[in-house]
This record gives structure tokens, sequence and C-alpha cells, in this order.
């Protein structure tokens, strides 16, 4: 390795090496061992390729030596070219135990990156919807990407290096002083001009690195933000792209700058370096050639000695930043095993069961539930806060309590606010309650497995989400074996056969982010199609109509009504026209069951309900209508 190249390999390392000093326990180094222990056996052959390949580079410059003795001695032509031969095969060796050694690299850190981001994403897949809502996505991210990346450097480089070149350094410093202990304490001398300009000038690019990155960080956030299609129409509707556009353009312009300045630090301190490097090979040679003419070194050992020197300084610099890049890894590794060590708040118990056959009850029996504090769902780092808040959530649901038999529809009003929604999430066990039990015939969830509740339940939420993927591929995700007929028939049946039909691609037709190359209302009634395809035994809608216009409205309200035939069906609805039908209608109010009943019962109550009745169906200065009366067609 040549002085310049050394040079910025310790540039490199000092620059993306993160300074932190947190103590490191012995059982973050066993949980290492267990991540590492598929890989023993490669990991004990790369030891010894790198043992090898570092003999090897020390045995190229005494073969060296040996040929300028012997033609300095003016010995027989043969042995020259003996030597010349051996230093030939040495070389290709070292070629082929470096291939072999990269090889086993590769599969090692590539092993490594697999099961940490399998196991990372596996795990976050169970994590609670409360950490979700409370996580940055990108930090989320990161820890997949960059934090696996820079754990599996401590194997793939930073563990081999080290041993590679503490054998190669050993090995050179021998020969060296078995050669001349003079001119090798003059090298030595020299090691600090080498290494610690390279660690001061280090810690000055981390920092402006670190600069750059934070700017980098902030405008990527902006440009998600704003490039998105809701972001953009927000902009649009109230942004102010000028004084964005500023914004956008002053970070840009600092971390232009920054990128000038970090080039030419750089630079200045690699020609630095190679100057030191020349003139230390001038030293050796004037020092070297000195002991030479007197007798007392041979012409091939001054060879040797500056062919030593480059194998002297390359180990010694890099030894000198292994204990901060063996930190950077074992930082790396702990920011992973922060999310490993996240427990899920819901998970499936050793003896989960599956749901009972036949048709399925719902019911809610005396239920308490709060939102869990940030304490227990999520990490500061991953919110990007000092201090997670270990304050518990107010509540929100109070003494819950109704039951839905086999095949009946019950409905929720009420208020926004009220908890609808969430009693909704604590059936597919989105949420736990705290106390009480939700059961489905007859079985509290909790003792329900988590493939036989998905299985169980079907469930349309108000925003209609979908992934960037096709119509096909956004179906599928409900029943992957579905055939290509199903597929169709409950696009006939969502109203959407006529529209998929109609586009280029059909069902291949991909929707864009969140679906937004589609209207609300064919988002809407996508999932529905997608809801119609599961075929659960419990439906539950939360305002499922919400954003279609009238017309779509009826139709999918037809396509709802035979999806909900025989099945049990919980349904949120704020347009109480929607519900008329239902066999129990319950109003909520600040988390609690104020009033149920039929439709009829609960207007001739002159209860909530006829309050919230009266208010969506009346006209300016009219009273709504009363109990037993139809609302009046609005235009």
């Amino acid at each position: 390795m040549s002085m310049e190249i050394t040079a910025w390999h310790a540039l490199y390392h000092a620059r993306h090496a993160k300074d932190d000093q947190r103590p490191f326990s012995r059982r973050t180094l066993r949980r290492i061992a267990r991540f590492a222990r598929p890989h023993r056996r490669e990991l004990a052959l790369f030891m010894v390729l790198s043992v090898a390949t570092a003999l090897l580079a020390v045995a190229t410059p005494v073969l060296a030596m040996r040929v300028v003795n012997s033609i300095v001695a003016g010995t027989d032509t043969a042995v020259v070219v003996r030597l010349a031969l051996l230093i030939a095969a040495i070389a290709v060796g070292e070629a082929a135990l470096g291939l072999l050694a990269r090889w086993l690299s590769a599969r090692i850190g590539e092993g490594l990156i697999y099961d940490l981001r399998r196991a990372v994403f596996d795990h976050v897949q169970r994590m609670p919807i409360a950490f979700f809502t409370r996580t940055r996505t990108g930090a989320l991210v990161s820890r997949l990407n960059n934090d696996v990346l820079g754990a599996q450097r401590a194997f793939s480089d930073t563990l081999s290096g080290v041993l590679g070149n503490l054998v190669t350094l050993l090995l050179t410093l021998g020969v060296m002083l078995t050669i001349s202990w003079q001119v090798t304490l003059l090298a030595l001398v020299l090691l600090p001009v080498f290494v610690l300009p390279a660690r001061r000038l280090g810690v000055r690019l981390a920092r402006l690195s670190r600069e750059a990155a934070h700017h980098d960080a902030v405008m990527n956030t902006q440009m998600t933000e704003r490039f998105s299609a809701p972001g953009a129409t927000l902009v649009k509707l109230y942004g102010r792209p000028a004084e964005e556009s500023a914004e956008f353009a002053a970070r840009a312009a600092r971390v232009r700058d920054i990128g000038v300045r970090t080039a030419m630090l750089q630079m200045v301190f690699v020609t630095a370096l190679t100057l030191v490097s020349a003139l230390a090979l001038a030293l050796v040679y004037g020092l070297g050639g000195f002991y030479a003419l007197r007798g007392s070194l041979d012409a091939g050992a001054v060879v040797a000695m500056a062919m030593l020197l480059t194998r002297l300084y390359a180990p010694l610099t890099a030894l000198a930043g292994a204990r901060l890049e063996m930190m950077t890894a074992l930082v790396s590794f702990q920011r992973v095993f922060e999310v490993l060590d996240l427990k899920p708040l819901i998970s499936d118990r050793p003896d989960a069961r599956p749901v009972p056959e036949g048709p399925v009850s719902v019911e809610f029996d005396a239920v308490d539930f709060a939102y869990p504090s940030a304490d227990k769902v999520s990490l500061a780092s991953l919110e990007e806060v000092a201090v997670l808040d270990t304050r518990g959530g107010e509540q929100v649901l109070h003494q819950v309590s109704f039951r839905a038999e086999p095949g009946q529809l019950v409905a929720l009003v009420g208020s926004s606010g009220a908890g609808k929604s969430t009693i909704a999430q604590l059936l597919p066990r989105l949420y736990d309650a705290d106390a009480g039990a939700v059961r489905l015939s007859g079985v509290d969830v909790r003792e329900l497995s988590a493939h036989s509740l998905r299985q169980t339940l079907g469930m349309v939420t108000q925003d209609g989400h979908l992934f960037h993927d096709t119509i096909r591929a956004n179906l599928l995700l409900a029943r992957p074996e579905a055939a290509e007929e199903e597929l169709w028939e409950v696009l006939r049946r969502a109203r959407l056969e006529e529209l998929v039909a109609s586009l280029p691609d059909g069902l291949d037709t991909v929707v864009g982010e969140r679906g937004y190359r589609l209207s609300g209302g064919e988002r809407q009634r996508l999932t529905i199609a997608r809801l119609l395809l599961a075929r659960p035994r419990v439906v539950i809608l939360d305002e499922a109509t919400a954003h279609l216009d009238s017309t779509s409205e009826a139709a999918v309200q037809e396509a709802l009504a035979e999806a909900l035939a025989g099945r049990t069906s919980v349904v949120i609805a704020h347009r109480l026209s929607t519900v008329r039908a239902a066999d129990l209608i319950l109003v909520i109010e600040d988390g609690r069951v104020v009033e149920r009943g039929t439709h009829d019962e609960l207007l001739a109550a002159a209860g909530r309900y006829e309050q919230l009745y009266r208010t969506q169906f009346a006209e300016p200065g009219e009273a709504g209508p009363r109990a037993g009366e139809e609302p009046a067609a609005r235009v």
C-alpha cells in the first residue's frame, strides 16, 4: 500500500468514526458473538488468509534484498531468475489470497447484513401501532441501513484489519530491526508526523461531515414532504414557494461550501503526508546508503528497508485508529440492539389458539383503555428527542360493554374524538384493553393467534391506504391465492370493474404513492374490494364511505350490504342515514356508551342520538325528522 493510499485510508476512517464513548457491556459483546456464530467457519478462514497475506507482503521485500545482493555479488544468473520467479509466484499467491479473502469478507459482511436486517424488520413488524405513530420513519429506516452497514464493517473491515495489520506490523518491525535498527528507529521517529495530523484533521473533517449530513437530512425531509402528492397540494394552496426555495438554497449553499472546504483539507493533508513519506524515503536511502558505502549494510538491505517502510507506516496508521473504528462499529451494533430490545406490547401467547369455527360473536366486557406512554412503545433516538415522555396516556375508554351476536350489525356513532375508532382498533388487537375483555365467540382476543385474527377480521379504515404498487398487488394482499376471476368479481361488486377495465394496464396499473393516482372515492372502493376478497367473518368499517359522493356511496352501500350479509359487523359512521338498519346502535361520548338501542328506539328516547340526527338532517331554521319519519331529500 502506497503512502498516499494509506493517507486516504486514515482520513476516511477518522472522518466516519463516531465520537461516542458510551460503555459497552459484556452482554453486548455476547450478542454480537451470537450473530457472528453462523459465520464462524468463514471468519476463521478469513483470519487465516489475513495472516497468510501479511506473511507474503513481508516476504517480497526480503526476496528483493536477496536479488539486489545477488546482482551486486555477481551470483549465478540462475539464482537471480529463481528469486525473480519466486517473487512472481508470491505476487500471484498474494493476489489469489486477496481475491479469496475479499470473497469471504463479502460473504460474511453481506450475511451479517441479511441476518441483522431480517431480525430488525421482523421485530419492527411485531411492534404495536403506537410505535409507528411516534417514530420517525426516516430514523427507523436508518437503523436498517446505515447502522446495519456500520455493524457489518466490524467483521468485514475492522476485525480482519486489526489482525492482518498487527501481524504485518510485527513481522515488518522484526525484519527491519534485523536489517538495521538505526534506520528502523528513524522511521519510528517520523511516525508521529504521519499519524497525529491524520487524527486531528480527521476530527475536523468528521465535524464538517456531520454538519453536511444534518443539512442533507433537513433538505431530504423538506423534499420528501413537499414532493409527495398531498404535500405538493398543501404547498400550492398555502405554502410560500419563494421562502421555501430560499431556505433550501441556503442549506444547499452551506453543503456546497463544506464540500469545497473538505476537499481542500483532504488534499492538503494527503499532499503533506505524501511529502513526509518522500522525505522519509529520502532519509532511508541517505542513511542506508551511508551505511552501505561504509560496508555495514548491503545494497539490497537499503532497497528492502525502503520497501518495508510503507509496510510499517500503513499498519501503524491503521492500528492507531483501530479503537475508534471498533467503537464506531459497536455503536452501530448498540443502535440496532436498541430496536431489538424494545419489547412489543402485543404478542401471541405460547398457547395461542385459533378463532372458533363458524359465525363469530363480538363482545366488549367493561373495557377500559388508555394509549400507552412513549417510554413503553418508542425510543428517544427514533423520535429525535432527548428524553421520552414517561407519563401515562389519558384514559380514552371507560367501562365500554356491548355484544354483537353472529350476523348482527352494531353501529358506533358520536362526536369526533369520542373513542369510536379506538373501540374498532381493539378488535384486531392493534391495541390491548387495560381492563375488561374483548372477546370473539366467547374467547378473549389475547388468547387468540394473530394469524387467526387476520383471517377472521376484515377492516376498512377512513384513509383507504394503498401501497405504491399495482391494483392486482393491492387486492392480493387480502388473499394471495385468489384467481383472476375473483379479482374482477370483487371489483364488480365494489363498482370498479368498468374503471379498471378502461385503464391501459388493467389490473397491472400502478396506483401511485398511497393510491393518489386514483380519486378519493376510487381508493376507498378499492379497499372495499380488498375486504370483499378477504371474505372475513367479522367486518369492521371505520367511516368506510366517508370520502364517497352520493352516487358512489349508494353503489358501495349495495356492495357492502352484500358483503355484510351473514357476517358480524361493527360499523363506525358519521352519516347516520347509513346505520338506520343496524341491529344495535351505540352512542359514544367521551369514551363511554351513553345510549344504546335501535334507530327508532333512540329517536324516541329524545337523547343524544336524536340531537345528532336532528343536526345532521334538519334544514336551516327547521326541526329535524321525528321518530318514525324519513329524512327529507337533500338537494
